[in-house]
């Protein structure tokens, strides 16, 4: 077809079916591209859809999630799938999406936006922008039975995940009942690491939202949650993007590893071929963790166009070591305290 019968827009939400059924028949698209996604950002954190669309004699041919996000005194920038991991811009082929980007950025810079920035997984081998190379994701394939999943795993994980059942006598659940103690663990482990959680708001509008969209497993010492995860899926693959657990669980009962084998053995009798456990920053002790559960490295490729003079790559993480007295105090906070600064911090941490 022709370039003169492209057309992209901003989408609106008579949209909205026809954008996910796109999205979930592209081979990029993940949950951080449904519609619900944006929307829950917006009314948990303030962020503003600019979500565009590109048509073809009235055919979807390509989207791209676009947030405008909050800064603490600072103009708002534009982010691709804010608060997610993956945000490509999604086309038949290469031009569409090279022309959302093109329209995400004149649309930035008509309203003076500072920065606009890209979330790939794919390169996107974009001119102009500033590439980041600091984060990676990290997947697996999964076997057809159940029942091999720990035959992946070296001899000694298997060792900790077999002993945190038979011995600790850990047991592995599912089902909504469980998120109150998934917010309250996420919320308590994300302290120990010095950092804002997740606030309600988020959580119910996740559900709001997306609430098919994801299956949430516990972990359980007794009658005690010790740990949680809330796992996002698509006819793709499964994506543990949250998982939080009480202090002492990994300690004493390696809960973690634990829960990661047994969502991927539900994830298998599922019909899941492949299981995401999310991004890290990469050489730091959550990647090489990852590594030593048989999760295979893949380099994200983050990018920025700076569109004005004072505009910079965003570098407020634990990587930065300007973070470090924030987190020494955050991690020192009563829980409460936690609970309430992260619903005013979060919504400027996309």
């Amino acid at each position: 077809m022709s370039a003169e019968r492209l057309e992209v827009r901003l989408a609106a939400e008579a949209d909205d079916v026809r954008w996910d059924r796109y999205v979930r028949g592209h081979a990029l698209g993940t949950v951080f591209h449904l519609r619900g996604w944006g929307r829950a950002t917006s009314d948990a954190f303030g962020a503003i859809q600019r979500d565009l669309l590109a048509e073809e004699d009235g055919e979807i041919v390509g989207v791209l999630p676009l947030s405008a996000c909050r800064r603490v005194y600072k103009r708002r920038t534009w982010i691709s799938a804010p608060w997610g991991v993956y945000g490509d811009p999604l086309g038949d082929r290469s031009a569409v999406a090279q022309a959302l980007v093109e329209a995400a950025l004149g649309g930035a810079r008509a309203a003076g936006v500072p920065r606009l920035e890209l979330r790939c997984r794919a390169d996107p081998e974009l001119d102009g922008f500033t590439a980041s190379e600091l984060y990676a994701t990290y997947t697996k394939e999964l076997p057809d039975d159940p029942g091999e999943v720990l035959a992946g795993y070296k001899k000694n994980e298997r060792q900790y995940i077999r002993r945190a059942e038979e011995q600790h006598g850990l047991r592995f659940e599912e089902g909504p009942r469980f998120l109150a103690a998934l917010q309250r663990l996420f919320l308590s482990s994300k302290r120990a690491l010095g950092s804002p959680g997740l606030s309600g708001a988020w959580w119910r509008a996740l559900a709001e939202h997306l609430g098919e969209e994801y299956t949430i497993h516990a972990v359980l010492k007794g009658e005690e949650v010790v740990a949680a995860s809330l796992t996002f899926h698509n006819d793709k693959e499964a994506a543990m993007f949250y998982i939080g657990t009480t202090p002492t669980a990994n300690r004493e009962y390696q809960a973690t590893k634990f829960m990661i084998a047994k969502v991927c053995e539900w994830a298998v009798r599922e019909g899941y071929g492949v299981f995401d456990l999310g991004r890290s920053r990469k050489g730091t002790g959550a990647a090489a963790f990852k590594g030593h559960q048989g999760f295979e490295e893949s380099g994200l490729h983050y990018c920025y166009a700076l569109l004005d003079e004072k505009a910079e790559v965003p570098s407020f993480n634990p990587s930065n070591p300007k973070t470090d007295f924030a987190r020494k105090v955050w991690s020192r906070l009563p829980l409460w305290t936690c609970e309430m600064l992260t619903a005013q911090v979060g919504r400027y941490l996309a």
